[in-house]
C-alpha cells in the first residue's frame, strides 16, 4: 500500500530522533508540543510501527526508528536537493538550451547573441546547429533543438514561427565589373550577366529565382552548394552572384563588392519553435534574446 508521507512528517521525525525532546522538537519545526505528538503518531501509522520509545523522562528511538532515521534523512536531502535545483533552473543558473540556425546566422549574429546569453546565465548549456533550412526543422521537430532560425518554406506551417527580420539582397562582382561602379542595381541590368547559383535546394535559390523573373539573365552554369565556392567563382570573373545581406561576410575576405539590390522582395528569416512543447525557462530566455537581436541587430 503506497505511504501518504507528508515531508513535514519527516521533519518532524528527525527532529525529535535529534533532539530528543519534545518541546525542543517543536520549537525547531515551529509548531506546539501537542501537534508535534500528532504528527509523530501518524506517522507510526503509516510506517507500521513504533518508532520512539517515550515516557515522562526520556525520548528514543526504536530500533525500527533508528532504521528509519537513515531513509527519512536520505527523503529530506532529495527533497532539498530538487527543490535547489527547480530554484537554480527558474532562476536561469542551470539547464540547457539548443539552437538549429541557417550556417549565414550561425557565422555571423548568433555567437554574439549566445556570448551575451552565456554572459547573463553562465550555468545554462548552450548549444549550436548550423544547418539548411530542413535540417534545422528536422532538428526541431525530433527535439533536438528548441528554436531554429530559417527561412520561410511550405514546412515551417506545422511549427509556431514568426518573423524575425527581413533579409535584403545584394548583387556581388569583381571590382572591376561594370555593375561595381553603381550605388544599387535593378534587377533589369542583370540582363545578359551569366550569375553563378546557389543550389536549386537552397532558400536562397528560391528567392532569386523569383528576383531574377525577366531580366533575361544568363546561367553561368554553376549551381553550387556552399558560398565560398560561390565567391570563388565570382573572383575568377566566371559570373556575378545575387546573396542576402546575411551571407556577404563570405564575400568580403576576397575584396568583391557587394551592391545592393533595387527591390522589395527580401528573404524572411523566421524564429521558429515547437507549437505542441513549451519552452524550458532557459530556452524562453533565449528566445527573448534572439528576439531583442531581431529588434536592434546592430546590438543585443
Amino acid at each position: 500500500m503506497p505511504a501518504n508521507i507528508s515531508s513535514r512528517l519527516l521533519y518532524a521525525f528527525v527532529a525529535l530522533a535529534e533532539l530528543k525532546h519534545f518541546t525542543r522538537a517543536a520549537e525547531r519545526c515551529n509548531t506546539s508540543q501537542s501537534a508535534l505528538s500528532v504528527m509523530i503518531q501518524k506517522l507510526e501509522a503509516q510506517v507500521g510501527t513504533r518508532l520512539f520509545e517515550r515516557d515522562t523522562r526520556k525520548v528514543a528511538l526504536t530500533p525500527e526508528g533508528e532504521l528509519f532515521l537513515e531513509a527519512a534523512r536520505s527523503l529530506i536531502a532529495e527533497i532539498e536537493s530538487a527543490f535547489e535545483n527547480m530554484a537554480d533552473y527558474v532562476a536561469r543558473r542551470r539547464g540547457r538550451v539548443s539552437i538549429a540556425a541557417l550556417p549565414s546566422l550561425a557565422a555571423t549574429v548568433l555567437p554574439k547573441v549566445i556570448a551575451e546569453y552565456r554572459r547573463r546565465h553562465p550555468g545554462v548549456a548552450v548549444s549550436l546547429h548550423d544547418a539548411l533550412s530542413d535540417q534545422c526543422l528536422s532538428l526541431l521537430r525530433a527535439g533536438n533543438a528548441d528554436l531554429a532560425l530559417t527561412a520561410a518554406g511550405p514546412k515551417v506551417a506545422e511549427f509556431d514561427s514568426r518573423t524575425l527580420l527581413s533579409d535584403p539582397f545584394y548583387v556581388v562582382c569583381r571590382r572591376d565589373h561594370p555593375l561595381a561602379r553603381k550605388k544599387a542595381v535593378k534587377p533589369a541590368e542583370l540582363a545578359g550577366q551569366e550569375i553563378v547559383h546557389l543550389a536549386k535546394s537552397s532558400s536562397v535559390r528560391q528567392h532569386v529565382d523569383v528576383l531574377l523573373g525577366d531580366a533575361n539573365a544568363l546561367d553561368s552554369g554553376f549551381d553550387v552548394e556552399h558560398l565560398a565556392t560561390a565567391a570563388g567563382l565570382v573572383k575568377e570573373g566566371l559570373g556575378v552572384c545575387l546573396v542576402p545581406e546575411l551571407t556577404l561576410y563570405q564575400f568580403r575576405q576576397l575584396d568583391l563588392v557587394a551592391i545592393p539590390l533595387k527591390s522589395n522582395h527580401k528573404r524572411p528569416i523566421l524564429l521558429v519553435k515547437r507549437k505542441d512543447q513549451s519552452l524550458s525557462l532557459a530556452a524562453q530566455a533565449m528566445l527573448e534574446l534572439i528576439e531583442a537581436w531581431g529588434q536592434t541587430p546592430d546590438g543585443v
